[in-house]
């Protein structure tokens, strides 16, 4: 025990010696680590954990919270090797397969809940199992959430010293947005060039060497930062697998199927974070004849065979969400003449290219376009014979916002939009896996009030020639009938599917809209899941304030500390409205999205150079400029620039959603000057931020738009709770009156933390 106290002590005398000396370089790499952290393990967590990939915004908000009561006792020990622990415990948790299994089970779990769709629910027998799964899921999860909240402490202190000891604020504020910015795109051109996470953790230790300590701390550190690459390598693997991809998006795991996976169609198999997500079929002529599963008498009607078969002079074919390939062999087995098909993941596109026994996209008649659906459908201007939506149910949730990739593409203006691309007599044919009835009938609902008629609709069983799930043709009546007619086999087909699994639709079901995306849930309301999450987040800060031992960290908050948590919790209210306005006009790509967040951080690069170069700049001007912005934003359809050339409407776009962020900009680092301790002002600001994130549920409700009211009202409560102008300071040059404090009031308190 003496040893190690002994170690904490040299570490954190090790820092305190270091932190004066190179100030801003050491800023600099905190604020890359930190960005560059939280994307991290918010992919690889997502990842490894399904759940997480649905509800993203667990893990950011817990790196905040560390984020921010480090900031709050920055003051005590700063112990490095905490980050390095944490991360040890927690690739050793995802690289045992006993764990790694265990932990998976946590999405299983928590399915239980039954308002939040997810695949592989877990099934209960009785309430007793359901609340003994729940409880375990729950306790498994709080685990998770204590180990990642661990691992930000030190990474806060050593920001909160930092910010709080710099003499020009501005000047340190500045570096710290900097830093963010780099730490996002380094993180993102990770993602870009599809490298695994055993170079995430390379790189993420190469960031913290600064902060490793010296002699045989160093030693013992950057060891167990080996072990932890290590690990991170034997998470990663996948055993039997063809291929692993980590693309900008999700895991994919390639398989060839055997005989022993008689449960699943087509050749390979394509898995995306661990569960299984497409397949890659021969359904040619002699690829159906030579497979014994396949019925004679459903030859040619595959799920992927049937769109031109209701419209069987289409030539020209637009296909959304075409995966590695079955949708597009299939309109070309139909005689499609020319084929646009669109896939948001790269690496699935790579996939099928390589390895679909078809070979569709090597065929001179496709056109491949890798992009969101709904970006292609806003800068197309051809006309299709048939648009064909593919099994666009996406596993991942958007950056920052409680939508999925796939949410904005079923919404009634994006469905609207698909409608003007078709050619006189052209039909619509949309596939779904519908979990639920009540998913079926928005769909059905949606389509009836986009095209003013009912759509066809059936039921197609899993079978070895596909998936199957619900169906939907819409468009041009006549040209619908012309098909039904030329194949009595495919109406007495449907008229068994019928038979099997009847549609009944009530066309009652909310629709979704831009503004309302969220296509997974029945009514509007907040799921039961984020209720008990939050309850969780709540039991982890009263556990955090007694490990700390700051038990009055909100009760005792003054005026000026609630002015920054305002600012924080609106402002990321400001980010989750500008990347779903974003994803409407521009496409809910990584890029898109990676753009849209270094645009709000250069934005504040700019706030802060104004504040500098401006400083006696009246306070009235920022905040009616802040609050008019908003309300701006709020009464503006920014769709209206869909169809604007890419550049012209990603320039204006991008403007008018971050003028917000100008004006906050500036309204926070003048506060930021005026704080008496910049650590409990960082601090105040990201723990706003993380009520912020667990704020935004309040949109399954009230819509996204409404958020901007919400955000109108906190940076009011900003303006309410303002630092007091007598304490302002010119932070345009150094500040003599806090002086260089590093001597005497950065002396270390060596009790445990």
């Amino acid at each position: 025990m003496r040893n190690s106290t002994a170690t904490l002590q040299h570490n954190s005398a090790f820092l305190d010696r270091l932190l004066p000396s190179r100030r801003l370089l050491l800023l600099f790499l905190v604020s890359v680590s930190g960005l560059f952290l939280e994307l991290m393990l918010i992919r690889w967590i997502g990842t490894e954990i399904r759940i997480f990939a649905y509800l993203q915004n667990t893990v950011l908000v817990v790196c905040f919270l560390g984020l921010g009561m480090g900031c709050f006792t920055c003051r005590k020990p700063i112990q490095v090797r905490n980050i390095l622990l944490s991360l040890a415990l927690l690739t050793t948790l995802l690289s045992v397969p006993l764990t790694r299994i265990a932990f998976a089970q946590i999405s299983s779990y928590l399915s239980l809940f039954g308002d939040l769709v997810m695949w592989n629910h877990s099934i209960a027998t009785s309430q007793g199992e359901a609340a003994w799964k729940v409880s375990l899921g729950l306790a498994m999860t709080f685990a998770l959430l204590l180990i990642l909240w661990e691992m930000f402490i030190p990474l806060g202190r050593i920001l909160g010293r930092l910010m709080d000891d710099h003499p020009q604020t501005i000047q340190a504020y500045s570096v710290n947005v900097a830093g963010s910015l780099i730490g996002i795109w380094l993180f993102v051109g990770l993602s870009a060039l599809s490298l695994p996470p055993v170079a995430w953790f390379v790189v993420a230790g190469g960031l913290l060497w600064a902060f490793l300590g010296e002699g045989r701390e160093r030693v013992a550190n950057v060891g167990l930062m080996i072990i932890v690459v290590a690990l991170a390598w034997v998470a990663q693997r996948e055993p039997g697998a063809m291929e692993v991809a980590w693309s900008p998006y999700q895991k994919l795991v390639l398989e060839e199927l055997t005989d022993a996976d008689h449960l699943w169609p087509g050749k390979y198999r394509i898995s995306v974070n661990n569960t299984g997500y497409q397949a890659m079929i021969d359904l040619s002529e002699g690829g159906v004849r030579a497979n014994p599963k396949i019925k004679p008498e459903l030859y040619g009607l595959s799920q992927y065979d049937l769109p031109t078969q209701f419209h069987p002079a289409a030539k020209r074919v637009l296909i959304v969400g075409a995966g590695s390939g079955n949708d597009v062999a299939g309109v070309l087995r139909g005689g499609a003449e020319r084929v646009t098909a669109v896939e948001i993941d790269p690496a699935i596109i790579e996939m099928g290219r390589r390895h679909h026994p078809e070979q569709p996209y090597s065929s001179s008649a496709v056109r491949v376009v890798n992009d969101d659906a709904r970006s292609f459908f806003a800068t197309t201007e051809e006309k299709y014979d048939l648009i064909v939506f593919g099994l666009l149910d996406s596993h991942t949730m958007n950056a920052m916002t409680n939508a999925r990739l796939d949410h904005y593409v079923y919404t009634e203006e994006s469905l609207s939009r698909a409608r003007s691309l078709l050619a006189d007599g052209g039909v619509m044919f949309l596939s779904f896996e519908a979990e639920k009835p009540y998913v079926a009938d928005r769909m059905a609902h949606c389509l009836m009030n986009v095209f003013g008629c009912e759509p066809l609709s059936f039921c197609i069983p899993p079978s070895s020639s596909g998936w199957g799930g619900m169906m939907f043709v819409v468009g041009d009546a006549e040209s619908i009938r012309a098909g039904l007619a030329s194949h009595p086999h495919l109406v007495a087909q449907i008229d068994r599917w019928d038979a099997l699994a009847p549609t009944n639709y009530t066309h009652t079901t909310r629709t979704a809209t831009d503004d309302w995306p969220y296509i997974y849930l029945q009514t509007p309301s907040i799921p039961g899941l984020y209720y008990v999450l939050g309850g969780l987040m709540v039991a982890l800060v009263i556990y955090c304030q007694r490990r700390l031992q700051t038990p009055g960290l909100l009760t005792q908050w003054r005026g000026n500390d609630w002015h920054f948590f305002f600012l924080g919790a609106a402002f990321l209210l400001l980010e989750v409205q500008n990347i779903s306005k974003a994803a409407v006009v521009l496409g809910n790509t990584w890029s898109v999205n990676a753009v849209i967040i270094s645009a709000i951080l250069a934005m504040i690069l700019l706030a802060n150079l104004t504040a500098s170069k401006f400083p006696r700049l009246p306070l009235a001007v920022a905040y009616s400029g802040l609050i008019a912005s908003s309300m701006g934003l709020y009464f503006l359809d920014i769709s209206r620039f869909a169809f604007l050339p890419y550049a012209s409407k990603a320039l204006i776009v991008g403007s008018l959603t971050t003028l917000p962020m100008f004006f906050s900009g500036i309204v926070f680092v003048r506060s930021f000057v005026a704080a008496q301790r910049k650590d409990t002002a960082l601090g105040a600001n990201l723990i706003g931020g993380l009520v912020g994130g667990l704020l935004q549920s309040v949109t399954f409700v009230i819509g996204i738009k409404a958020l901007l009211l919400i955000v109108t009202a906190m940076y009011l409560a900003a303006l309410a709770t303002r630092p007091k102008p007598e304490l302002a300071t010119d932070d345009a040059s150094p500040d003599a009156s806090r002086g260089d404090r590093f001597e005497d009031a950065d002396a270390p308190e060596l009790q445990p933390a």
